[in-house]
C-alpha cells in the first residue's frame, strides 16, 4: 500500500536530524537552504538563506558554489518542515554528510522570535 504524505514526511523525519529554531540560528558555517518556491522565498526568508526549491533540489545542489565540499553543515527549512525533512533526506542519499533540518520550519523560527528578513519591493 502505498504511503500517504504526513507517512513519507514522517518516515523521512526517522532518518534526519531536526535542530531546533535558536539551534540553527546559532549555526555559523553552514549553508541555510530555504527549500520553498521562490514567491515563498521572496515573501520572507532567514538572514543569509539560499533558496533551491524542493522540486529542483536533486537538479541544482550540485551547482551552487555553496555547496561545493560535501561535507560543509547544510540546515534546511521550509514553512513548517515537511518538505525540509524531505530535502535533508535526499541530501543525505546525494551524500552530504551534515545535513539538518529546522524544526517547524519558518514558522517556528517567527514563533521563536528569531529575525525574518522581507526584501524590499522592486520599483
Amino acid at each position: 500500500m502505498p504511503l500517504s504524505t504526513d507517512q513519507l514526511v514522517a518516515e523521512a523525519r526517522k532518518r534526519i536530524v531536526e535542530i531546533p529554531p535558536h539551534a540553527a540560528a546559532a549555526e555559523a558555517a553552514c549553508v541555510l537552504i530555504d527549500v520553498r518556491e521562490p514567491a515563498e522565498f521572496v515573501s520572507g526568508h532567514l538572514p543569509g538563506a539560499v533558496n533551491i526549491p524542493r522540486g529542483v533540489l536533486e537538479f541544482q545542489v550540485g551547482s551552487h558554489p555553496s555547496l561545493e565540499d560535501p561535507q560543509r553543515p547544510v540546515v534546511v527549512y521550509c514553512r513548517s518542515g515537511g518538505r525540509a525533512a524531505l530535502a535533508a533526506l535526499t541530501l543525505g542519499e546525494l551524500g552530504f554528510g551534515n545535513v539538518r533540518s529546522i524544526a517547524g520550519g519558518i514558522m517556528g523560527w517567527a514563533e521563536a522570535d528569531l529575525p525574518v528578513h522581507v526584501p524590499e519591493p522592486a520599483h
